[in-house]
């Protein structure tokens, strides 16, 4: 129970910096494998999609007085960047574990490196939304037909119920 305690305070107290952040996302998923608890990763890869859209859609609209106070959070690379790697980290443990352990099927890994391809090549190319538009909706569709798939089997598998 000590161990469980020290691992939640670990994650509470978020320091800056990247090895900190690295650190806290490890200690959640110690947590969620030592207390065997289920996540919907595909709806974890939706919602990240989701709040990237938002983030790179909306807080220019919402914000854009930020930058006459010295506050540069819209087109903060190392922001872009860090989303950019838990969206295609919780995309490629989602869909490969659909496709291994549920369903053995090849669209939602497409349409995922689809996604992923372009919300790369949108932090190099204007337009940005345009490449936004066409990642998001691959990445969601992505999960949304690795979600179906992994509901749909009928395999002895414990992550969801048949």
């Amino acid at each position: 129970m000590n161990n469980y305690f020290a691992k939640v305070v670990s994650i509470q107290i978020i320091k800056p910096g990247l090895k900190n952040i690295c650190n806290n996302i490890a200690n959640a998923f110690y947590i969620c494998n030592s207390m065997k608890l289920k996540l919907n990763w595909d709806g974890l890869g939706i919602a990240t999609s989701i709040i990237c859209a938002i983030h790179c859609a909306l807080l220019p609209l919402l914000l854009s007085s930020l930058p006459l106070f010295g506050i540069n959070i819209i087109h903060n690379s190392f922001f872009e960047w860090l989303m950019i790697m838990i969206a295609i980290s919780v995309g490629v443990y989602s869909l490969s574990h659909g496709y291994r352990t549920h369903h053995r099927q090849i669209l939602p890994i497409v349409f995922f490196s689809i996604g992923a391809i372009f919300l790369v090549i949108k932090q190099f190319m204007h337009p940005e939304f345009m490449f936004l538009a066409i990642a998001v909706i691959c990445i969601i569709s992505a999960h949304f037909m690795n979600y179906r798939l992994c509901t749909k089997s009928k395999c002895s598998s414990t992550h969801h119920q048949h």
